[in-house]
């Protein structure tokens, strides 16, 4: 998955969770003039700007002291949303019985993209239900994956068929 370096995670999601919030996941995009820091927090009564705001302005002065990235980047905090993004396996557990698509790095059945319904997590393999077929796919062989809001299956959008 496209989760941000360790040592970031390291000093980042810490920090998140001690003010009070589920930090979903960690995205670092390194490039020398235009990197991207992005946080994605989330809480059981949703997100708001403020919240965003409250974290940014914690890791900004956090990132500032520990200098953890030599490159310049943007720092971006904001909810995961409904097509929210999958950083860890345990994520793909809370969400068994709901659809998402997977993007692979190699394919799997002549496939690198698969949407499907989470059956089951087993081990460090997920089980996806896709047209009445179940496919095995390994946490390791994603690349990205995020959860297909259900307002976007009933329009027949990003769901594979």
């Amino acid at each position: 998955m496209k989760q941000a370096p360790e040592h970031l995670v390291n000093l980042i999601e810490p920090i998140v969770e001690g003010l009070g919030y589920e930090c979903v996941g960690i995205e670092y995009n390194s490039h020398p003039r235009h990197g991207l820091l992005r946080i994605y927090i989330d809480t059981s009564e949703g997100v708001l700007l403020e919240d965003c705001t409250k974290v940014s302005h914690q890791i900004s002065g956090m990132l500032d002291v520990e200098d953890p990235i030599s490159d310049n980047y943007e720092l971006e905090v904001s909810s995961p949303g409904a097509d929210r993004p999958f950083f860890k396996l345990s994520q793909f557990e809370q969400y068994i019985g709901e659809t998402v698509t997977v993007n692979l790095f190699k394919p799997i059945n002549k496939q690198r993209k698969i949407t499907g319904s989470i059956e089951s997590v087993e081990g460090d393999v997920v089980l996806l239900l896709q047209a009445d077929q179940l496919i095995e796919i390994p946490f390791q062989a994603m690349s990205k994956a995020r959860l297909v809001p259900d307002y976007l299956i009933k329009k027949g959008g990003r769901n594979g068929k």
